[in-house]
């Protein structure tokens, strides 16, 4: 430390922006430009003020880049687990790790996404919008990675060591956050590869990790697990969710539709570790007026360089005619170079003109920068756009406007192409793209009319602001009123972010962190508009036609996205359509096929989802292992195919089949299903649903779609078979059900366990009699199950109980 000090800035304030979010803990400086609304948590400073404390940046105005709330951790009892391809597994406590070698070196860290606005204006990406201060320098210490695995007993790559993967503390609705390196990368010691505990002198704050956090010099922020708590070393790189789907740079063409349909987060050549050569011009700053006295003027223009890699930055050029010529500017390094010949820090460049030279020539005139390493790698003169607006590192551009100052004297005035994050305006490039902020405006078009399914339901702001807790949560997007408050589960940012704005117009926070997907998410939640006091509604625009995923007549790829373990030999399967803005198209009581090549040949089975909604479908499915049960010595060709699917990898989908349909519309006293080959509509009052084993997922789609109205008068009676009582599959989803008072479950097991409290053995008439609606003109069964088990006991005694034949039928 002593070698490069720092002021540092204390923040003791709780800023008023995380009052009532998960951080209202955290000090955070209140000058940090907030990137995605007020929770999570994403700022970079702005830049003068980066640039005013120099090359060590203090840990109050560091960058932040987090996905969820910050965790709460405690020194004393915080712990790191090693394990994977070692001899000898140990669990860290931070007394442990002080207690090895430590080494302590200034690192800069870069966002990949610094100057992501830039592109955002291109065409916008899946991404928030980074200025040009997604970027800091601190002195980090702590104790290399390679001297823990070594203590460890790390095997080789000779051993089948390739990879080390890192989680962190940090919980998203998509898991906790993680990633990998190389087990090359993770042992050099030329690499630095740090579990750093100080910052500047300092523990670790709570936004940078505290008390444990990954440094990865010279790569991108995204690889830097904060809050770390494993290590484990692998023959395969990290299947964590956040390693795919997050820090690629896909080619051009590639947009996120393309990406999802065809894979392309899971093609290793795209994945970002090193950070690319990239400039700045920090001075002059944005808005700058600077006055001219006539003859000649200095000005020292003045910004920031880096690379990654440990490659140095060996020039920065500077061109004040729009590109026609190029200059070196004078280059500070402020780091030594460590022992190995690594330059693991950003460096800073000047070079003084005669601003005069910009009054005269091409109006505006222009001001750029571009930087070159030790590879001889130089900065690209335009931007090229990828989907997730990552690495942009294009001439950084300075427009300079003629002017007159405030005394009416010749002046230039400098404007930056962006101002960071959401709402803020006057960057060139946004008034290039949006046209200047005092310029006249178009009246702007009316907000999109809620869709017929909502009608022309409005409400007033009173009456949004009743409902602002997490089980009753509405909230107001762009006049339009949503009730959110199922919408909290599928949030990516978790439920809090949604909840501390219930009750109110969030629309500057949703606008500010929201991708297209989200949006999409949001639509199918729509209630009605927000009452703006006109005298008469608009009239309702025509409903959009609605995208759906599956086709009867050819097969669908969709990847898989989630494999999430519901118990031993039962997961949850979650494929992502085709786009965001998809339904699957899959009536009630219809199923579809899934198709999978395995040992060179297709298999395909029918699969009914337990649930799905735009850019998504999810199954609950029982896996069959191998060598568990006798009669079937080789289990379920598919669903071990499933299980052994990576995130990524797709299977084909071809639907919607099956005889009936069941009529969205439910009224209030008698509903409808349709068979599908006559088209004739059977009535109904009261429905029984048998199943067996996997048949429960067509009794839970239908039953939820019958329910879907609070007012319909329908009676469920649900009468479940299995073998144990772990087989039962669904079970808080049927106990769920149950506490809706339409609906009664029961439950019958071939081997029940002490103490069981329903029936035992196969389906009987006393059964049928006891747990199913009574016969009747109104009451209809439904049964989905094994055949034997259909025939033999399901139809026989639902005959014996009363229910006459065309009252009962499968599916």
């Amino acid at each position: 430390m002593e070698m490069y000090p720092s002021k540092p800035v204390v923040v003791e304030k709780i800023d008023e922006r995380d009052q009532g979010t998960p951080d209202e803990w955290v000090p955070r400086h209140e000058s940090l430009v907030r990137l995605t609304g007020r929770h999570p948590f994403n700022c970079e400073p702005p830049l003068p003020k980066l640039m005013e404390h120099g090359f060590i940046t203090p840990a109050s105005l560091h960058y932040v880049r987090n996905h969820g709330a910050v965790p709460k951790c405690e020194w004393g009892t915080h712990e790191l687990r090693v394990d994977g391809l070692v001899d000898k597994p140990t669990t860290f406590t931070m007394a442990d790790l002080l207690a090895l070698p430590s080494r302590e070196l200034p690192i800069t860290l870069v966002c990949a996404g610094n100057r992501r606005k830039e592109e955002n204006l291109v065409k916008q990406t899946i991404g928030f919008n980074w200025g040009a201060a997604g970027v800091s320098t601190s002195v980090w210490k702590g104790v290399l990675v390679r001297d823990v695995l070594l203590k460890c007993g790390v095997k080789s790559p000779k051993n089948g060591a390739h990879h080390v993967c890192f989680v962190g503390k940090e919980t998203m609705p998509k898991g906790r956050y993680g990633t990998s390196i190389s087990w090359h990368a993770a042992m050099d010691p030329a690499c630095d590869v740090l579990l750093a505990y100080e910052q500047n002198g300092e523990q670790l704050t709570p936004d940078h990790g505290f008390p444990l956090r990954l440094v990865i010099p010279g790569y991108i922020g995204g690889r830097m697990i904060k809050w770390l708590t494993e290590i484990s070393v692998t023959a395969e790189e990290s299947d964590n969710y956040f390693h795919y789907n997050d820090n690629r740079v896909l080619p051009e063409h590639v947009t996120a539709e393309i990406a999802n349909a065809e894979g392309w987060w899971y093609k290793p050549d795209y994945i970002i570790n090193e950070l690319n050569i990239n400039s700045a011009i920090a001075y002059p700053g944005h808005q700058e007026v600077v006055t001219l006295s006539g003859g000649k003027q200095p000005y020292t223009v003045k910004g920031y360089c880096y690379s990654g890699g440990g490659r140095k930055v060996i020039r920065v050029e500077l061109s004040v005619d729009n590109g026609k010529t190029w200059t070196l500017t004078k280059l500070n390094h402020p780091e030594q170079p460590t022992e190995y010949g690594k330059y693991w820090c950003w460096c800073f460049w000047e070079h003084e003109i005669d601003i005069s030279d910009l009054w005269s020539g091409q109006e505006p005139a222009e001001l750029l920068c571009r930087g070159w390493d030790a590879s001889m790698n130089r900065q690209p003169e335009k931007i090229t756009w990828n989907v997730m607006g990552m690495m942009n590192n294009s001439y950084f551009r300075i427009k300079v406007h003629r002017c007159l100052d405030e005394n009416m004297r010749p002046a230039l005035r400098f404007q930056h192409p962006t101002l960071a994050g959401p709402g803020n305006f006057g960057g060139w490039f946004e008034e290039k793209v949006f046209g200047k902020a005092d310029a006249p405006k178009a009246a702007a078009p009316a907000a999109p009319a809620a869709s017929t399914a909502t009608g022309d339901k409005r409400f007033t702001m009173a009456e949004v602001e009743k409902h602002d807790t997490d089980k009753d949560c509405w909230i107001v997007v762009k006049g339009k009123v949503y009730d959110a408050t199922n919408y909290l589960d599928d949030h990516p940012g978790g439920a809090s972010s949604i909840t501390i704005v219930a009750g109110s117009d969030c629309t500057e926070e949703f606008e500010a962190l929201h991708s297209s997907k989200a949006w999409a998410l949001l639509e199918k939640h729509l209630i009605g508009l927000l009452e703006d006091g006109s005298s008469a509604a608009p009239a309702a625009a025509p409903a959009a036609p609605q995208l759906v995923a599956l086709n009867p007549k050819q097969w669908v790829s969709l990847p898989l996205i989630k494999n999430d373990r519901l118990s031993p030999d039962t997961r949850l399967f979650r494929f992502e359509l085709p786009t965001a803005q998809h339904a699957l198209g899959l009536p009630t009581g219809q199923h579809l096929f899934i198709k999978a090549t395995i040992d060179g040949k297709p298999v395909m089975r029918a699969y009914t989802p337990v649930g799905h909604g735009l850019g998504y479908v999810d199954f609950v499915i029982k896996v069959y292992f191998a060598n568990v049960h006798p009669a079937f010595p080789n289990g379920g060709k598919l669903t071990q195919h499933l299980e052994g699917m990576k995130l990524g990898e797709s299977l084909l989908f071809k639907g919607p089949m099956g005889e009936y349909i069941f009529n969205n519309e439910i009224p209030p006293t008698l509903a409808t299903f349709t068979h599908t080959r006559s088209g004739v509509k059977h009535p109904y009052a009261e429905l029984g649903l048998i199943a067996g084993g996997s048949g429960i997922t067509p009794v839970l789609q239908v039953a939820h779609a019958v329910l879907k109205n609070p007012e319909a008068k329908m009676k469920i009676g649900i009468l479940y078979a299995n073998r144990a009582e772990e087989d039962i599959l669904c079970r808080d989803l049927l106990t769920e059900l149950e506490r809706d008072g339409r609906v009664s479950v029961w439950y019958t097991l071939d081997k029940p366990p002490d103490g069981w409290t329903y029936s035992t053995g196969f389906i009987s008439e006393e059964m049928v009699r006891d747990h199913l609606p009574r016969p009747s003109k109104d009451t209809v069964t439904f049964m989905c199950g094994p055949p034997k088990m259909l025939e033999f006991a399901c139809v026989p005694n639902l005959q014996k109980a009363g229910h006459a034949e065309g009252s009962y039928f499968s599916f």
